[in-house]
Parts: structure tokens; C-alpha cells; sequence
């Protein structure tokens, strides 16, 4: 596929379609910015490994993306061919858990591999290849909770992927996509972001919970920002 521009063009497309810029298209699918940049100018090929890794991280089809041909959209003929045996690719991989009695602790010890080591592990099952640092956090307080089926309870775990510093530095975060685990120098904080001033380098984030006002924060004050990427509530009565 090397020098073929007519893929290069429909992953450019696909960079479109997200609104995303070389870095962070990177990050959705899992493959290192500079590969990509090559990629995207002939300089590289796009090979049947990131070829998969687009269409695993993306609404886009397969036999598309490599042809051009037939339906561009997964959802565009939404009727379930039974039939199929669908094959899906799943990694566990066991991540760090920072629960509500560790939550001083992690912001002293974000950056000790020897301080992260010794925190619990927990499986956590990914779709596609495990790149990247994921951690789960146990929620604390109920400043996420409206009532609604949206809510973060007290309790509940979220499994989230970092974003890389550079991807939010210098673009603009998915807001629309998740919910974020913020760590700052105040504390752990669970919250949507409302907007992302990347000019002004500050982010403005929002409780589900109205008791909660608003708030600005200057992402100098910000150590890490994850994605919650799921969340799984312990059983209660």
C-alpha cells in the first residue's frame, strides 16, 4: 500500500470526520505520531496492522478504507447478519487501582513506578492492542451524582486511559466523547469538561451534581487528565 495516496486520502478523511489532528488521531488508534505523520506522507505503509487498528477504533469499514468501495460507516446498513461470526480482538491487562484512601497518596506518588507498583491490580479488558497508561480510580463524594442513570456513585470504579500532555496542551480535548479523571494539585477530581481555552492553556469543568458550581482551572495546576473509558458499580442493596 506504500505510496498509494487514494488510502492516504480516506484516513485523512477519517482524521476529518473526528475533527482530529495527527496526534490525536495517533492516540485513538494506538500507533506512535511520527509513524503516522510518515504514513500519511508516503513516506511509510499503511499496512494491514494499522489498517486494523483504524477500523477497531473508528465507525469506518474495512473493505473502505482499503478499496474505497461499498459502505463507508459501520452503522450505514444497521440489520444483524446472524450468520457471521464476528471476531473480536480483546486484551486483558491488569491496571493500578487508586481507591478513595489512596487518593494523597497517588498525587505524591503519580510518577513513582515504585509507589504505582505497590498499589492493587485489577483485570481490565480492552478491545484493541493495551497501548498506553490506564488506571482505574474508585469515585469519592457524590459531586457526579444527579440521580440519573449517568451518575458516579460513591464506590464506583472508573477505568480510564491517560491522554498524553501534548494532546491537550496544544489541541482541544474530546469533550463530547468522556467524562475525565483530572489530577490536580488540589486533588483527584472527577468531572466533565464543559471547555477547553487552549489558548488561555485553562479548562472549565462541570458536576452532574447542581450543588457543585462550576469551575475554571488553569491546566498549569494539572499533573495528568484520563479518559473514563468505563465504569462498574459494586453491587448494593
Amino acid at each position: 500500500m506504500k505510496g498509494d495516496t487514494t488510502i492516504i486520502d480516506r484516513v485523512k478523511h477519517i482524521m476529518d470526520y473526528y475533527v482530529e489532528n495527527n496526534n490525536a488521531f495517533a492516540e485513538r488508534i494506538g500507533v506512535d505520531k511520527s509513524n503516522l505523520s510518515k504514513m500519511l506522507n508516503g513516506q511509510r505503509t499503511i499496512g494491514e496492522g494499522t489498517v486494523n487498528k483504524i477500523v477497531l477504533a473508528t465507525e469506518f469499514r474495512k473493505d473502505w478504507l482499503l478499496t474505497g468501495e461499498g459502505e463507508m460507516l459501520n452503522n450505514a446498513n444497521p440489520e444483524p447478519k446472524y450468520s457471521e461470526a464476528v471476531p473480536i480482538q480483546q486484551d486483558v491487562v491488569y491496571i493500578p487501582l487508586v481507591n478513595q484512601f489512596a487518593y494523597a497518596g497517588y498525587l505524591d506518588g503519580y510518577s513513582d513506578c515504585t509507589y504505582l507498583d505497590q498499589l492493587p491490580k485489577i483485570p481490565f479488558i480492552v478491545d484493541r492492542e493495551g497501548h498506553g497508561n490506564y488506571i482505574a480510580f474508585e469515585v469519592k463524594g457524590d459531586s457526579m451524582n444527579d440521580g440519573t442513570e449517568e451518575s458516579y456513585l460513591e464506590g464506583d470504579r472508573l477505568y480510564c486511559r491517560e491522554i498524553q500532555p501534548h494532546l491537550w496542551a496544544n489541541s482541544k480535548l474530546h469533550l463530547r466523547k468522556w467524562d475525565f479523571v483530572i489530577i490536580h494539585t488540589d486533588g483527584i477530581i472527577i468531572k466533565r469538561i464543559i471547555d477547553h481555552n487552549v489558548e488561555n492553556h485553562t479548562i472549565t469543568i462541570h458536576s452532574l451534581n447542581d450543588m457543585y458550581p462550576d469551575r475554571v482551572i488553569d491546566l498549569c495546576e494539572v499533573k495528568q487528565i484520563f479518559n473514563v473509558i468505563e465504569s462498574v458499580r459494586p453491587r448494593r442493596r
